[in-house]
């Protein structure tokens, strides 16, 4: 009787923060209410829909600005951008890669895609994200340098970068780890992905790394329908990300000439005319889900029985996903939860499954991941669409 009684609570707490006259209620929604459709009709009546297109650039621009970085390059998407990323760090084939075992998969098939081996590091309960403290301590034990390299003593292998994920929305200590990656030489690379609108101290995420990615899917925070971005503040390295996605084409009026191998990861303009009218956007966006978070938070202040993820102190957070989390004592009740709510036409989800637990990853390098373990296990994911956190025209 007492779980049933905690899967309604949560049920009942869930109805008393969403839309009333909503029966059916997604995780997470598109929202086009601006610009949309007259810049991609715009697209369609001048013919400019493919990969070259005054939209694209003016993407990249707004990108760069928002941010705060000095370059930004639109692409097909986040695993995309996230794969030039790792390749412009130096990571190549052999290489390991320090990235979280709590994330989405494609932080480790970017990894792939280098030929390289994601190396699994535990979380931080409080941020979602990487762990500094704990991952200092492991490679106190795992790593040695040699020639100004740093290699896993264990496997051999040279220890080449490290990836932070924005888990949600809401950054990682950045600082700390920036910290972990020079005494050990480690390329870092953030993977924003989900976490356009967040800052750290004040500062956009995806300013720390050589190096991000941003990620547009149709259900993050700014869509494109498909799409990502590299972002950098390096000019360099912004030149060679345009020179990589576009194959790798020497400028030329008519001639077909490359001069490395490249990629065919160029945002097509329709869609980079989505985003511009989606950036224009973004300021709303981000109010609303900030008080859709607020109103979560408040809710279950009154549910002892889990804890609301709220931002770090150190950061202010675009709450793309609301997440709760079990007190121990009740993750056994967390698939109750989600058949309940899924069943009641509130669309709730798990976090992924963790990356050495996948057939292509278990038998990747990992450190102890005991906080992710726990997490996959008691973290629900709730619905977080802009607007249901206030009428379109609230501020």
């Amino acid at each position: 009787m007492r779980d049933l009684a905690v899967v309604d609570t949560i049920i009942q707490t869930l109805k008393s923060v969403l839309p009333p006259e909503q029966t059916s209620v997604a995780l997470h929604e598109p929202e086009f209410r601006g610009n949309e459709w007259s810049y991609i009709k715009e697209c369609l009546d001048t013919g400019w829909v493919s990969s070259v297109g005054a939209y694209v650039d003016r993407f990249e621009r707004q990108l760069a600005e928002y941010t705060g970085v000095k370059r930004a390059v639109a692409v097909v998407n986040g695993t995309a951008a996230l794969h030039i990323c790792l390749l412009l760090a130096g990571v190549r084939p052999g290489d390991e890669v320090l990235l979280p075992a709590l994330t989405f998969v494609a932080t480790a098939n970017a990894v792939s895609y280098c030929q390289a081996i994601p190396h699994l590091v535990d979380v931080d309960e409080l941020t979602l994200g990487m762990d500094p403290a704990k991952l200092r301590d492991y490679l106190s034990e795992i790593a040695v340098t040699k020639h100004g390299e740093t290699y896993n003593r264990v496997t051999g292998r040279r220890l080449k970068a490290l990836v932070p994920m924005h888990t949600f929305g809401h950054p990682v200590d950045l600082d700390a780890l920036a910290d972990v990656c020079e005494r050990y030489n480690l390329a870092l690379v953030e993977d924003a992905a989900e976490s356009l609108g967040s800052y750290y101290k004040g500062r956009h995420t995806g300013n720390w790394g050589i190096c991000a990615a941003l990620s547009f899917n149709g259900n993050k925070i700014v869509t494109t329908g498909g799409g990502g971005a590299i972002l950098t503040n390096d000019e360099a390295l912004g030149k060679a990300a345009k020179h990589l996605t576009t194959t790798a084409k020497l400028p030329h009026p008519w001639r077909f000439d490359h001069d490395q191998v490249g990629y065919n990861y160029r945002l097509p303009n329709l869609n980079a005319a989505l985003g511009c009218a989606q950036m224009e956007q973004l300021p709303g966006f981000l109010t609303r889900k900030r008080h859709l978070a607020a109103k979560y938070q408040q809710a279950f202040a009154q549910v002892q029985e889990v804890r609301f993820v709220a931002e770090p102190p150190f950061a202010k957070s675009n709450y793309w996903l609301n997440a709760i989390v079990l007190d121990r004592e009740f993750v056994p009740l967390r698939d109750k939860i989600l058949e309940a709510t899924n069943q009641s036409g509130i669309m709730t989800r798990p976090v992924w499954t963790l990356m050495h637990k996948l057939p292509m990853y278990k038998g990747c390098p990992r450190m102890e991941l005991g906080t992710s373990e726990f997490l996959e296990s008691a973290l629900v994911n709730l619905p977080s669409s802009a607007f249901l956190g206030g009428d379109y025209g609230e501020a």
